[in-house]
């Protein structure tokens, strides 16, 4: 994976971070062995009275037996990816769940349902569900096989099988109940090192994403501008013959660095701000995971209280 193998690739001379642990997660051991492929392609818009939506086709060929068939083509829109990474988190709320493309990425940069918003979207929706397949639990998880295999209709009919309200306020009130007991009494320091890590890479990424964007957003303008001013001396020249040749050679350079300056967005667009953003997007993923550890850990904590105050009542009983 190119937007994180590199930073994966650590050496004994490099130092290892607290964060370093999260994603040094491999079996350099066992040998490559695939047997679940997915591909996301054909893109196509449906509109309908209320709505203006795009489906993907997800393709999944697979040897597992817990398949029936060896091959699947279904079609999906961006809230089912939503729904499925939803059920991954509340089915493994300690694992780092690989991130989705946002509502509206690069949101000033693209027109939502052009075909460099639609393009972009269906790479980051196949690299999503490839993680996951290539991840050593998640890919074994019921909800991804479901979404994978059965059609539309069967989708939205699982997807209201939902956790029933009092499940709902359960997870609600456990919640609320541990951020009101404040910070967690035993974590471990390990975890106390991996967030003030966090915390600080966090925002470091968001500015160097921020800037990012700025930077290109900078180069469009330019851009644009030098895209009028070329046919403006090409004209011009036209009318003054003393100067013609130096105007022509003007609107040659123009155009020189037009294409240059457009080189340089395709580059920044296509191996740049996407990478940066998904950096952006794991740490938020990595910071609700230590959250969500914090809650456990003060639940914990909190039973560990009550057996120990039992635990006196009973001796002074006996």
């Amino acid at each position: 994976d190119t937007s994180l193998g590199e930073i994966n690739s650590f050496s004994p001379s490099m130092p290892i971070s607290p964060s370093s642990m999260i994603n040094q997660y491999k079996f350099e051991d066992e040998p490559e062995l695939r047997d679940l492929f997915i591909t996301v392609d054909d893109p196509e818009s449906h509109i309908t009275a209320i709505e203006t939506f795009i489906t993907y086709r997800v393709i999944t060929k697979t040897s597992r037996g817990e398949f029936d068939s060896s091959e699947y083509e279904v079609r999906r829109r961006y809230q089912d990816f939503l729904w499925l990474k939803s059920k991954l988190e509340e089915a493994h709320p300690t694992l780092i769940i690989p991130p989705l493309p946002e509502k509206f990425i690069m949101k000033g940069m693209v027109e939502r349902f052009n075909d460099e918003f639609i393009e972009t979207r269906r790479k980051a929706l196949h690299k999503f569900l490839n993680r996951i397949a290539d991840h050593p639990t998640l890919t074994f998880n019921e909800d991804f096989r479901i979404f994978l295999t059965v059609q539309a209709w069967e989708l939205s009919s699982h997807k209201k099988q939902g956790p029933g309200l009092l499940r709902r306020m359960g997870q609600t009130v456990r919640a609320v109940a541990s951020s009101v007991r404040g910070g967690v009494k035993n974590r471990p320091e390990m975890f106390t090192e991996m967030n003030n890590y966090m915390e600080t890479f966090s925002q470091k990424i968001n500015v160097l994403d921020k800037i990012a964007h700025r930077i290109y957003k900078e180069e469009r303008e330019y851009f644009n501008e030098m895209k009028e001013y070329g046919p403006i001396h090409t004209l011009w020249s036209a009318s003054e013959e003393d100067i013609a040749d130096s105007l022509k050679g003007v609107a040659s350079c123009i155009d020189k660095c037009c294409r240059a300056t457009e080189k340089r967005m395709t580059g920044l667009s296509e191996n740049l701000l996407p990478i940066l953003h998904e950096y952006v997007l794991y740490s938020e993923i990595v910071m609700g995971v230590l959250k969500r550890r914090d809650q456990i850990q003060g639940e914990l904590d909190s039973k560990l209280d009550a057996l120990a105050s039992r635990k006196t009542e009973k001796d002074l009983v006996s």
